[in-house]
């Protein structure tokens, strides 16, 4: 019975060949467009992850912040001054789950090689800063304990403020001027940083990093730096190290509402980015899914055609013995064939769509297999439902009214 209606379903849509496709194309559209969608957020969302895990390894971020004053005045009590190289050496001790954290000098200032000069970031940190940052050295060496120690001027360039300041000349082993606050400084090139992009403290290619020493005794005669950056043990303990973080700051500052501090974790940025992407994908699958909607209208439609115009063929099977629920099946197959192969040809175009978009948009190409089967699954669901109208005005017919039907 099952092989016998498929068969007559499949003879009916062949007869009307364009009306059928005409018909099933809304569950075309709609099945690709879903898959495609979830294809595009699941692989932009891969993409930006493995992105930011690349910027560093478990890496916390510590800021300082200028807490708000009263009757439109600023509040004289910083808090940058209490960020100091002893502080820095308290939260490594007292939070069992940080294994480093790198005090950061930030400063502005110009580079002079040659005839070339331009303004540069200029980053005063320490031997583990490269390591945390996943920062990888293509020549020379980055800054070690000794430089850090004696107060060597020495300098390690980003890939492209070196091909900035020496086009295509070999910076290893140069001498770069630095012209900060009005005085002269000169600084020995030991290194060149591979090429690396963003990361959660900027683009670091286009920076320029000295020993902290330095910045902090001989540029700025500051006791206190920047910014920490704080690397826990494992992405496991990531989250134990920020709440650690977090209450020694508190008790350090006694500053119960985080008003002198802010901490940014990989952890955040990434619950941040997952939340937004699902989002987005989520209300763009809902509006594809629509198309489903006008898809099963369609099949509706042409089903309630086809019924009127078999209304004759209708009343010869019931004079032959055909039972009301053998007339049903007939045109619910009829309808659920129309929506099945309007699914699978839809999954085909769904896997071409989101081929091409992975590559214009160059992020991995990502096909879930719960999006193709509630995208498939839906369309088996919308075929019945508004198939099922149709059949069941067929099978109430009288067989005697169908019969003198023309």
């Amino acid at each position: 019975m099952i092989l016998q209606g498929l068969k007559i379903a499949l003879e009916s849509l062949w007869t009307n060949k364009m009306r059928s496709f005409l018909s099933m194309l809304g569950i075309v559209i709609g099945v690709g467009a879903v898959i495609a969608i979830v294809s595009v957020g699941t692989g932009s969302t891969q993409q930006v992850t493995s992105r930011i895990a690349d910027l560093g390894s478990n890496m916390i971020t510590i800021y300082p912040r200028t807490p708000g004053g009263q009757w439109g005045r600023v509040s004289s009590g910083g808090s940058q001054e209490k960020f100091t190289l002893e502080l820095a050496d308290y939260m490594a001790i007292f939070c069992p789950s940080v294994k480093t954290v790198i005090p950061v000098k930030q400063i502005s200032a110009r580079l002079i090689s040659d005839e070339v000069n331009m303004n540069a970031t200029i980053i005063g940190t320490g031997m583990d800063y490269a390591q945390v940052n996943n920062y990888e050295v293509d020549k020379g060496i980055f800054i070690n304990e000794e430089d850090v120690r004696d107060r060597r001027q020495v300098m390690v360039l980003g890939s492209q403020l070196a091909e900035d300041l020496f086009e295509d000349n070999d910076p290893m082993g140069q001498r770069i001027k630095m012209n900060y606050n009005g005085r002269i400084y000169t600084f020995d090139v030991i290194g060149i940083m591979k090429e690396k992009g963003g990361s959660m403290a900027g683009n670091l290619d286009d920076r320029a990093y000295i020993p902290l020493s330095v910045a902090m005794d001989r540029l700025t005669t500051h006791n206190y730096v920047d910014s920490y950056i704080a690397q826990a043990y494992s992405s496991e303990r990531a989250a134990t190290s920020v709440k650690e973080l977090e209450n020694f700051m508190i008790k350090f500052f006694d500053d119960p509402d985080q008003e002198y501090f802010r901490i940014v974790s990989q952890d955040e940025i990434l619950d941040t980015v997952s939340s937004v992407t699902n989002t987005m994908s989520i209300m763009l699958g809902g509006i594809a899914a629509i198309s489903l909607l006008v898809g099963g209208i369609g099949i509706m439609n042409i089903m309630l055609v086809s019924v009127t115009e078999r209304t004759r063929e209708i009343g010869i099977r019931k004079a032959l013995g055909a039972k009301n629920k053998n007339i049903l099946y007939q045109f619910l197959m009829e309808s659920l064939s129309l929506s099945s192969i309007g699914g699978v040809i839809g999954i085909g175009f769904g896997w071409v769509a989101a081929y091409f978009l992975s590559r214009y948009g160059n992020w991995p190409m990502v096909i879930s297999t719960i999006s193709v089967v509630l995208a498939f699954g839906f369309a088996l669901f919308i075929g019945i439902f508004f198939g099922l109208y149709p059949a069941m005005k067929a099978a109430r017919m009288n067989p005697v009214d169908a019969l003198r039907y023309e």
